[in-house]
């Protein structure tokens, strides 16, 4: 269930009544538990967090978080403990034993298949379907997985160990797991070493909808009878680990030291290839030390800009246009495709943002930063060879035929809703009134209004006394009557159409206390200005403190609130450095004005 990546919608702090319930709810449902168990799980004076997420297949969920570690998940009114939990309290729940190989299927999404299942001399625990249950492996008690039964212990032994046993929902090593402190599973010794294997491992059925894995382990019966059962568990322990990299990941470290390795050597590899491997190696270097969980979404060009440039070496400079991607969205397209080490999406309509990182991709684990590696003083500088200069986007006036033009623009075959250019429409206006001969006999600067061109531009009030237009109030006229609309073009990104008039940056003056001034800059992101550098640049220029707010009501948007009336700075930084036409800017005229000279 917690396979892939899930989203957070809220996160609060829980109080006293809501935890008196939760205690309630908890004994109710693991009566095993004690008072004390009960105490320290839902302690009274210790921060307490409700996070309620979405699963990626949209389950709403409940998540209980202690110490940063997520201790109970609650579903559709029924609360499961996480591994967190368990490894505390190993007694919890009945648990059912199988190898570690098959902890590498439910690690994959996969159920727990009852010939995977080892069972023990004292038998199966005693279970009803539906029943919460955990699972360990051989010579470790500490559980790697939770889920429910798919059908009681009874059924369990008249079907033959045959069919799924357990429906896995938790895993050591998915994302709930994650979300914790991604400790791994104590070594706990098992009481009973006296372990059945029917066949020894073969038809061990691991799988979904009764998929069944083969898999062949002899020897495994003489485990725990000779030699020292620590040693016995360690090595349990340690095989699970290693089965939690899969090929992939192995590949990928594998690859890593080969790069590593060919460093040493002279190099041989094209200037397109050298650029491509410093672009990946830096692309690692800040994911994994600069890069912040905080700081997320980021915008990609701020990214490129404030992580990246700073983690390439010194006297080697990033520049993308040498590489194979050519363009930085492309790189970041591959990384996130083929290597899944990011999330990219629009959050705004043509700017790109980075919304999730997987920092337990083994190309991030086993990256290390070289021992040589040092901040190149130019760094800041780069800016040109790295394509983040901004560039303000091409802001193109568009207009849409409505219903009621329509019958004007049938003879071109453009229907309701398309969509044309100021000049497209003067074109089309113009064939119009030459082929239907509406050009006024005497006077050429005139056009007659015919039927269709009443309908369509005309006010009823104006039926009967408007004869005739002049060819600038008949453009003008049919521009009004079609609904507005714009497109934006950044550079290296396909153009976006959006509707209504472009809407501008927004500058205003507020005052805050007594009589204090501050500055308020909304509306960069739809000029794809990240605001958080427009904050970074303006504090450093006035010196003054420079915070970030969201805009309430608008999601994904924030604006820059600085101290004093600063205007005139946040003008010339808009028009000088970003470029942006005065026309779009709005509030420039509440600049300060300058005081009288005494």
């Amino acid at each position: 269930m917690f396979t892939k990546a899930f989203r957070v919608k809220s996160n609060t702090v829980m109080k006293g009544s809501d935890r008196r319930k939760l205690r309630a709810d908890i004994s109710a449902a693991f009566p095993s538990l004690s008072a004390d168990d009960l105490n320290e799980l839902v302690p009274n004076k210790e921060e307490l967090n409700v996070v309620k997420i979405y699963a990626h297949k949209g389950e709403a969920v409940t998540l209980y978080v202690i110490h940063k570690n997520p201790m109970f998940f609650q579903m559709e009114k029924q609360l499961y403990p996480t591994v967190y939990t368990l490894w505390r309290y190993p007694d919890m729940l009945a648990a059912f034993t199988t190898w570690a190989p098959v902890v590498q299927k439910l690690m994959g999404g996969a159920d727990l298949m009852l010939p995977g299942v080892v069972v023990s001399s004292a038998g199966l625990p005693d279970v009803k379907k539906g029943d919460c249950c955990a699972v360990n492996i051989v010579s470790n008690r500490a559980p790697v997985a939770v889920g429910t039964a798919a059908m009681s212990s009874s059924d369990m032994r008249s079907s033959g160990m045959k069919g799924k046993g357990l429906n896995v929902l938790h895993t050591y090593m998915d994302q709930l797991w994650a979300f914790g402190d991604k400790t791994a599973p104590p070594i706990i010794p098992v009481t009973d070493t006296s372990v059945q294997a029917d066949g020894e491992m073969d038809g061990v059925e691991c799988g979904e909808e009764e998929e069944e894995e083969v898999m062949k382990n002899e020897g495994e019966d003489s485990e725990g009878q000779n030699g020292s059962e620590i040693a016995a568990v360690e090595s349990s322990c340690q095989g699970l680990q290693d089965l939690s990299l899969s090929k992939q990941e192995k590949e990928e470290e594998q690859r890593l030291h080969e790069e590593e390795e060919e460093v040493e050597e002279e190099d041989s590899r094209s200037p397109q290839e050298q650029m491509d491997s410093l672009l990946y190696q830096c692309f690692l270097h800040a994911l994994k030390t600069k890069l912040k969980k905080s700081e997320l979404p980021l915008l990609t060009g701020t990214f490129l800009r404030k992580h990246m440039v700073s983690c390439c070496p010194k006297g080697k400079h990033i520049d993308i246009k040498k590489s194979s991607y050519k363009k930085f969205s492309k790189f970041l397209q591959t990384m996130q495709k083929e290597h899944s080490l990011v999330q990219v999406k629009e959050l705004s309509k043509g700017v790109d943002s980075i919304v999730e990182v997987d920092w337990k991709n083994s190309a991030i684990r086993s990256f290390c930063v070289p021992e040589d590696w040092e901040p190149s003083e130019e760094s800041g500088e780069q800016g040109e060879s790295c394509e983040v200069v901004y560039h303000p986007p091409e802001i193109t006036p568009l207009y849409v035929v409505t219903a009621r033009l329509q019958p004007l623009f049938q003879d071109t075959h453009q229907k309701k809703g398309a969509v044309l250019q100021a000049s497209e429409v003067r074109t089309i206006i113009t064939d119009y009134v030459k082929r239907n001969e509406l050009v006024h006999e005497t006077n050429k600067s005139y056009v007659k209004i015919n039927p269709i061109l009443c309908d369509c531009l005309l006010e009823k009030s104006e039926y009967q006394d408007v004869e005739v237009l002049k060819w600038d109030d008949l453009f003008s006229r049919t521009l009004n009557k079609m609904q507005a609309c714009h497109q934006l073009l950044f550079p290296g990104q396909p153009p976006v159409v959006k509707k209504g008039q472009v809407e501008p940056i927004d500058v205003s003056v507020a005052s805050r206390g007594s009589n204090k001034k501050v500055t308020i800059i909304k509306n960069l992101e739809g000029f794809g200005i990240d605001p958080a550098m427009v904050s970074d640049t303006l504090q450093r220029v006035v010196q003054a403190s420079a915070n970030l707010h969201d805009v309430p009501g608008a999601k994904d948007r924030q604006l820059v609130q600085i101290q004093g009336n600063q205007v005139q700075h946040v003008g010339r930084l808009l028009l000088e450095q970003y470029q942006i036409p005065r026309r779009f800017i709005q509030g420039l005229d509440k600049a300060a004005k300058a005081g009288k000279k005494k």
